[in-house]
């Protein structure tokens, strides 16, 4: 049985799908399934049970994409085919099923909408595949003892990005009732992430710098080491949810009611003021760290107590 799994170029809506996925790798453990993302996303598949290829999805000009996508396709008979992008592309091909996300923006949560295609609900939660090694990496990089704490202080655009000095004193609010914590700074590839995260690194020196130059999956072994995460509304704070890290997301302009975080232990919190146009800089320090510490307690409880505070 082979299934086409064409899912979003963006990280964030990407990880959202992996739960549709985990689904079907349940409902079908002889399938063999061909994942089509963007070149952001792709990572995110790397250690995934019974992946048989991986198409990247590179945007071209006149939708031309769409077209070198169906070429890769055309030439297997597929018996399940999920877009989650809406295109004509699976119509073309030979295919027993095909499932298709359609319509554009709607009200409501990203997730449920997912979870629509295939006919769940609720929908299913996201989830992360890693393999041996990543985690071997992880746990060199974070070995037990500390408190790991994740702050994720980058974004896509300027409008999310919570200011760096807020970040900082966060940090230090929570390092006071939870004096066994380290922070653990993680950002993206490329300059513009590292420049948006240095005044964090600089500011806390105890922090581990995590970002840059990391792979999808062992960022994902990383985040699961952590005790919680807090961060920017962005595709690192949904695989932090994805792990199943106690996260919470932080929201300005862009919409918590639609893209806010999806897990075992998962919340996010917004800055006062209309959803889509209040801007993050309104959200203060004291409400963050109050939000903090009972997400923190919460995942703590789950886990068996404090891991590293005094």
């Amino acid at each position: 049985m082979r299934i086409l799994f064409i899912t979003s170029t963006r990280l964030g809506d990407a990880v959202l799908s992996t739960g549709l996925l985990d689904v079907l790798l349940v409902r079908y453990p002889q399938a063999r399934f061909t994942i089509a993302c963007g070149p952001v996303a792709a990572g995110l598949f790397e250690a995934m049970p019974r992946r048989e290829r991986t198409i990247v999805v590179t945007k071209r000009k006149y939708d031309l994409h769409w077209l070198a996508l169906w070429r890769a396709c055309v030439g297997i008979r597929w018996d399940l085919c999920v877009d989650l992008r809406g295109s004509a592309v699976t119509l073309f091909l030979a295919a027993r099923r095909r499932a298709i996300m359609r319509g554009g923006r709607r009200p409501g949560a990203r997730i449920a909408h997912l979870g629509q295609v295939l006919g769940l609900s609720p929908p299913p939660l996201p989830v992360m595949w890693t393999s041996a090694a990543d985690r071997a990496r992880a746990a060199a990089m974070l070995p037990d003892g500390p408190f790991w704490l994740a702050l994720a202080p980058t974004a896509n655009w300027a409008g999310k990005v919570w200011p760096a000095e807020r970040f900082v004193a966060l940090a230090r609010a929570l390092k006071e009732q939870w004096p066994g914590m380290r922070p653990v700074i993680l950002y993206g590839p490329g300059e513009g992430e590292r420049l948006m995260a240095a005044p964090v690194l600089e500011a806390l020196p105890d922090a581990v710098d995590a970002g840059g130059g990391f792979a999808l999956p062992q960022v994902a072994a990383l985040l699961a080491r952590c005790g919680g995460f807090v961060g920017n509304d962005s595709g690192l704070m949904h695989l932090s949810a994805a792990v199943g890290t106690p996260t919470l997301g932080l929201f300005g302009p862009s919409r918590m009611s639609e893209y806010g975080p999806v897990g075992r232990c998962a919340l996010g919190i917004a800055a006062p003021g209309p959803e889509g146009s209040a801007p993050i800089a309104g959200l203060e320090v004291a409400p963050v760290v109050e939000a903090a510490l009972a997400l923190l307690e919460r995942g703590a409880a789950v886990r068996g107590g404090r891991e590293g505070a005094a």
